[in-house]
């Protein structure tokens, strides 16, 4: 044997397979096994270019990372961007949707619900109607859903409102139902009389 002769598998290229599991990474959410598989490969291989196939891998992952990282920024988080008017459009949905649901509830159970949560519990976990409960325009920072306000004033009539920017439900800024029908005819109450808690 000579001094010049290697082992075999030593400076073997890889091949052209790991790189195009390696540009299947970049594919957002769908690539990351593949990334993963990449970079366990890329870590592994005796072979020429395993790190060059380890570190396009993890960037590929993070690409998922930053793409769904700015989507959950900028459709949850961020305030004052273009997303603010979609969260609006889509919580007036909510709140005209929930009055349906509300009105539902009373044809049903003859009154209506003591609050939201007695509302979400008799809808059941699988309804698709617990949605429109929610108010999309505000988060916390635990990113627990929250409520529209609800009060009910009697058994015959009751309040619903988003609440504004400060925080309270009759205040400027305050979302209320929007209704094609006649308001005489449920139990939604708009305004609060002046004096009333």
């Amino acid at each position: 044997m000579t001094s010049n002769s290697v082992m075999p598998g030593k400076h073997e290229n890889l091949g052209a397979f790991p790189f195009v599991l390696d540009g299947l990474s970049f594919i957002p959410l769908i690539g990351v096994p593949f990334g993963i598989v990449a970079v366990v490969w890329g870590l592994f291989t005796k072979r020429t270019g395993g790190n060059k196939l380890a570190v396009v891998g993890m960037l590929g992952i993070c690409f998922t990372v930053v793409v769904y990282g700015s989507l959950f920024y900028f459709g949850l988080a961020q305030r004052g961007g273009i997303y603010d008017e979609l969260r609006t459009k889509m919580a007036q949905n909510n709140i005209n949707s929930l009055v349906t649901v509300l009105e539902f509830y009373r044809t049903t159970h003859g009154d209506y619900p003591a609050s939201l949560d007695v509302l979400s519990a008799s809808l059941g976990q699988e309804s698709v109607e617990r949605v429109y409960m929610l108010d999309p325009r505000v988060t916390t920072a635990t990113a627990t859903p929250v409520y529209f306000y609800y009060q009910r004033v009697d058994p015959n009539h009751y309040y619903l409102r988003g609440v504004g920017s400060d925080g309270e439900p009759f205040s400027r800024g305050s979302l209320a139902p929007q209704l094609n029908a006649s308001a005489d005819k449920i139990g939604l109450l708009t305004d609060r009389p002046a004096g009333q808690p």
